[in-house]
């Protein structure tokens, strides 16, 4: 059976009054917070948009509370660090401690074709994290019986790919017989924080963040000497790259990604794909050629008819 794990995320960045209204509200089932300039606050709470005000949830728009200055939330996320997040920033988005994802809108600034900052902040997308221990199980159960597969995770963004990858990892990692290597670029899946503290993986999980794929998989290839690797949102030929060159050295790969085009992910050298179709629903397994296998629940439950 799936658990929210009670994770006390620190949402230090938002103004007071934010903070109190959000105080009355169960924070386990907060998922988002859209801060767009001068427009009224809308959060996804339960799966379901909606406005905030003093109280809590609201569907009153004139009622609701209105974000003053996007940028300053920013600022205040970044507790004046603005150099330690600059790499981040060219990617739109920076990941505060706790995991915490914080989508940035705004004017690009340019040298060529390459991003340098982004100025004139419009509008920021929270990104609350949560620990859902048992969501992966059926897909473990399902996929991984007899071994680890080259396994990618596929959806639109919001399906809750981070939050299955999590479970997936600390599956593996607790079962003793991998030693596993998790890849968070974006520090979303561990969310290690400034003490070293994150989310439970197992014990049995190495952890490296920051860089790119590419060189942090040959890194810890040769230093770690992983049996799986672990990471999310691959994309593009220098991702793609990365998960050819572990799988050529003969390391197992679990991976998700945005992309849902199954006739170029099935070029990719995964063995099985899983598509999620929303939070809490089954999820849909197919072979290397996109033959449809079975369909997996969320919440651990075995399937007898899948051939391995």
């Amino acid at each position: 059976m799936c658990k929210i794990i009670n994770y006390n995320v620190n949402l230090y960045f938002l103004p007071h009054y934010l903070q109190a209204a959000l105080s009355n509200l169960n924070i386990n089932y907060l998922t988002e917070i859209r801060l767009r300039r001068g427009q009224p606050v809308i959060i996804q709470y339960r799966g379901e948009y909606n406005y905030i005000n003093g109280f809590g949830i609201t569907t009153n728009r004139a009622t609701a509370i209105i974000c003053e200055s996007a940028e300053e939330i920013l600022y205040s996320a970044m507790q004046g660090n603005v150099y330690v997040y600059s790499e981040q920033l060219k990617n739109g988005f920076i990941t505060v401690d706790g995991g915490v994802r914080i989508g940035v809108a705004g004017e690009y600034v340019l040298q060529g074709e390459n991003v340098l900052n982004i100025k004139n902040i419009s509008s920021l997308n929270v990104r609350i994290p949560h620990d859902v221990t048992g969501i992966a199980q059926g897909l473990h159960e399902t996929v991984f019986r007899g071994g680890i597969n080259n396994t990618l995770i596929f959806s639109p963004p919001g399906f809750g790919k981070t939050t299955l990858l999590r479970d997936l990892a600390r599956l593996i990692s607790k079962s003793g017989k991998f030693n596993v290597l998790l890849f968070d670029e974006r520090n979303e899946i561990a969310a290690i924080n400034g003490n070293g503290g994150g989310f439970d993986l197992g014990g049995g999980c190495d952890v490296v963040r920051g860089g790119n794929k590419l060189t942090a998989f040959s890194n810890a290839i040769r230093a770690m000497r992983p049996d799986v690797i672990m990471t999310d949102e691959i994309y593009g030929d220098a991702d793609f790259s990365s998960v050819n060159y572990a799988v050529e050295c003969g390391i197992k790969v679990i991976a998700s990604t945005h992309t849902t085009d199954k006739n170029r992910l099935k070029l990719l050298p995964f063995d099985t794909f899983a598509e999620l179709h929303g939070i809490g629903k089954e999820i849909s397994v197919y072979d290397k050629n996109f033959n449809f296998v079975c369909n997996c629940s969320s919440v651990g439950r075995s399937w007898d008819g899948y051939i391995g």
